[in-house]
């Protein structure tokens, strides 16, 4: 070997040990500003960040402007919490302001409804106890509503059959059904799904009254199961009005209202808490429906966890 390719060969193998060198002295860099970032979201997440803990001489500006906005972060959180106690605590006074004007005004309404009043009279009281129920009705749903939102009471689901959920319903809204000789068929099933059954029946009445409400009379209602692997499909397909295809998407809107059905009871809360209910446990709705050919809302619930 002559001297040049001897000079060569050393100047090759200083290469090799600098850039061995150089990749090491960066990977031991990034390592430990990983690490420091690592730290800061381990703090961060269980509530114990603060930048004192950090040395800042020792952050890249990547790492520094990172504390800043895990700081920034916790102090909104904290806000945050603050302000849905703040939510938490206006409900519970809405509610326990307004239960008892509202329960004496329907007791005393129908106290007046049983005495010997004037035509004039009694149309009045019957005025005046329907528009109490629809206020009472209004405020607990607008009260569930809030509560839902507000995370001021949980979804607790679990394991539980079907059939006893349905048939809690069904006789909740039968006597809904009966004053319009609308029938309500319901096939049995021994399916179990992963639900808050307290809840999860709140939704299914929500939609079985929205078919009674838009159903004529002498209409049916039939309600069916059906099993898949992910998922139970709880059908409720009615014979009434039926929905307009763009319209579809916007009923389950709070407040929303359709033009055609302007002058029908209702505040448009309903179908909003239903979705809200049943997506908060992993679940869906789908509506298949035609104007003047009835209406199919499908409820899918999970299996499983």
């Amino acid at each position: 070997m002559t001297k040049l390719e001897i000079v060569w060969a050393v100047i090759a193998f200083s290469a090799i040990i600098l850039s061995a060198a150089i990749i090491f002295t960066y990977r031991r860099k990034t390592k430990q500003i990983l690490s420091h970032m690592d730290a800061m979201l381990t703090a961060a997440m269980d509530g114990s960040f603060s930048e004192t803990m950090f040395d800042e001489s020792l952050l890249s500006s990547v790492e520094t402007k990172l504390a800043h906005y895990l700081s920034a972060s916790a102090v909104s959180a904290q806000n945050l919490q603050q302000e849905k106690e703040k939510i938490k605590e206006l409900i519970a006074d809405i509610s326990h302001q307004t239960k008892t004007p509202i329960s004496n005004i329907l007791l005393y309404a129908q106290l007046l409804s049983e005495q010997q009043l004037p035509e004039e009279s009694a149309l009045c009281v019957a005025a005046l106890n329907s528009q109490a129920e629809k206020l009472s009705f209004l405020i607990g749903a607008l009260v569930k509503t809030s509560r839902l939102e507000a995370g001021v009471f949980q979804l607790k689901p679990k394991l539980s059959k079907v059939q006893p959920m349905l048939d809690t319903v069904l006789a909740q809204i039968a006597p809904k059904a009966d004053k319009k000789n609308i029938t309500l068929a319901c096939a049995q099933t021994n399916t179990a799904v992963y639900a808050d059954v307290k809840w999860t029946g709140e939704a299914i009445y929500n939609i079985l009254d929205n078919a009674v409400k838009y159903t004529p009379c002498g209409g049916t209602i039939d309600i069916s199961t059906t099993m898949y692997q992910l998922f139970c499909r709880i059908d409720m397909t009615d014979t009434g009005i039926g929905i307009a295809e763009e319209e579809q998407a916007k009923i389950f809107g709070r407040f929303y209202r359709s033009p055609d059905v302007s002058e029908t009871e209702g505040v448009g809360i309903g179908l909003y808490l239903a979705r809200q209910i049943v997506s908060g446990q992993g679940g869906y709705i789908k509506v298949s429906s035609q104007p003047d050919a009835g209406s199919r809302f499908s409820v899918f619930l999970p299996l499983q966890p």
